[in-house]
């Protein structure tokens, strides 16, 4: 007698995983309005696992995946609601905005297009349309330009010593030309009361960290002196009254309270300027005692969607972002604490055999170090995962590396530890692959919305790690991103 179940209870059976998965797809968009996105993401997993044949499933985790930043899951998602329903116009939108969000424009444009045809009473697709059109051209023509005459070099234009101070300025000084404590901290206050330094300071701000950073190489050595501490910060994006909050708990910066801002300074928090000048400031008052590893975020990739650029034009002017974007290509990408612990903005490599001497060798200047496979792109982009080996990016930029990966790398170069930043994190860290990859991210209630706390890793001389935590502060009401173009409804 056979052991298989009959017709009508493979039905039965089939009918009922429709249901549960129903149900499951119901769990999770409760989730999902509750803002709690990894949940929603392993119910709308659920869902698909019971009945992988609806695309409204796929489309539904597509964009629980763009809301945690996984862009590159977020297309894979977008392509099978796609395949399993070709008409399914919000499969489509699902694609694009993630395309944007990777910087795709000419992809998205293609699926906008799609949506708008099948839907030409969408009055939001059809703004998105039309501003992604614009991102498209924009790209283009400065390319033909590039082509038919070099851009010029911002400092070849720029003349701050003719810049005049108009005695009607009354927010902080230099003295005798230039930066103090004292500046700073009257600086901090004049942006925490949402005012501007006058762009001659700040433009000489810039200009000094941009002169301090072309000394200095890809890979940078730190050194923690007996009496001293080194806190390593990950992402604030741009969230400046959280970032001055950690000032607040852990001290400001001085010769013996040491900084590591790991990446990702702007974009996003809509006081990016203020966050970034603020650090600029203290490089250059204590270029020993503060250091800025570069993110992804300090790209202008990332800059043209995610708001600095538009932040920067909307306080002072193009010719300051241009000097921005020539100043974050000279940051290093890595940090070397008492040649034990490695700190980078995103994570390891595709390769095995990478040592902290190609580290060092990386030539970092210029748009084409940042390609796919590159050492620099997977610096600031990877990802660490939980399985063993290598997996393709849920970013769909860099990689994602095992914890096997992690020892690999760390027993090759001597090293004990690797911190990293790069992800949201709901106390603000976590400790992964055995205690070998710490990740920090210090944006408490990310972009206003996650709810997650934001954490510091305190460093003493004998590489003792002190964790703290910290909940968002209030700031002025002005929300994330005010200052992108109309496509950044998608990333709200």
């Amino acid at each position: 007698m056979s052991n298989e179940p009959n017709g009508d209870q493979n039905i039965s059976a089939l009918e009922e995983n429709k249901i549960k998965a129903e149900e499951a797809k119901d769990a999770a968009n409760k989730l999902f309005s509750a803002k709690k996105y990894e949940a929603a993401i392993e119910k709308y997993s659920e869902a698909i696992n019971l009945n992988p044949n609806v695309a409204v499933y796929y489309s539904n985790r597509s964009f629980a995946y763009f809301k945690t930043e996984a862009f590159g899951y977020a297309v894979t998602d977008a392509d099978s609601a796609i395949k399993l329903d070709p008409s399914y116009t919000k499969g489509y939108y699902r694609r694009a905005a993630a395309k944007m969000a990777l910087c795709k424009f000419e992809e998205a444009q293609r699926d906008f297009r799609i949506v708008v045809k099948k839907a030409p009473t969408d009055k939001d697709a059809k703004a998105k349309l039309l501003e992604c059109e614009k991102i498209v051209k924009r790209i283009k023509f400065e390319e033909a330009i590039e082509v038919d005459s070099p851009k010029k070099n911002i400092l070849d234009t720029l003349e701050v010593n003719s810049i005049v101070v108009e005695p009607s300025y009354g927010g902080p000084k230099f003295e005798d030309g230039k930066i103090t404590k004292d500046f700073i901290e009257e600086m901090m206050e004049y942006f925490k009361n949402q005012k501007k330094i006058h762009r001659k300071y700040a433009f000489e701000i810039i200009l000094a960290v941009r002169k301090i950073m072309l000394e200095t190489p890809s890979l940078v050595d730190i050194t923690i002196p007996q009496s001293s501490k080194l806190t390593v910060c990950g992402d604030v994006h741009g969230q400046y009254y959280d970032f001055i909050n950690i000032f607040k708990i852990n001290g400001v910066p001085s010769e013996t309270n040491m900084y590591l801002f790991n990446g990702d300074f702007v974009d996003r928090g809509s006081f990016s300027l203020e966050v970034i000048l603020t650090l600029f400031a203290y490089k250059w008052l204590y270029p020993k005692s503060l250091y800025l590893t570069r993110g992804n975020h300090e790209t202008d990739d990332m800059n043209k969607v995610y708001g600095f650029e538009g932040e920067v034009k909307a306080k002072y002017s193009e010719s300051m972002f241009d000097l921005f974007s020539e100043t974050f290509s000279t940051l290093p990408l890595a940090h070397l604490i008492n040649r034990k612990i490695l700190v980078v903005h995103g994570g390891l490599f595709s390769r095995d055999d990478v040592t902290l001497d190609d580290i060092r060798n990386i030539d970092r200047f210029g748009k084409k170090h940042l390609e796919q496979g590159s050492l620099m792109c997977e610096l600031l982009w990877s990802d660490p995962q939980i399985q063993p080996g290598r997996g393709p990016s849920k970013r769909g930029v860099g990689i994602q590396f095992g914890p096997d990966v992690t020892e690999n790398f760390l027993k090759r170069n001597n090293l004990e530890l690797l911190i990293r930043s790069h992800e949201v994190k709901e106390n603000g860290y976590v400790i992964d692959h055995n205690g070998k990859c710490i990740t920090v991210f210090s944006a408490p209630n990310y972009c206003d919305t996650i709810g997650n706390k934001g954490a510091i890793i305190n460093i003493t001389p004998d590489l003792k790690l002190e964790y703290k935590t910290f909940e968002a502060v209030p700031h002025p009401n002005i929300r994330p991103m005010a200052y992108i173009n109309q496509l950044g409804s998608m990333f709200m």
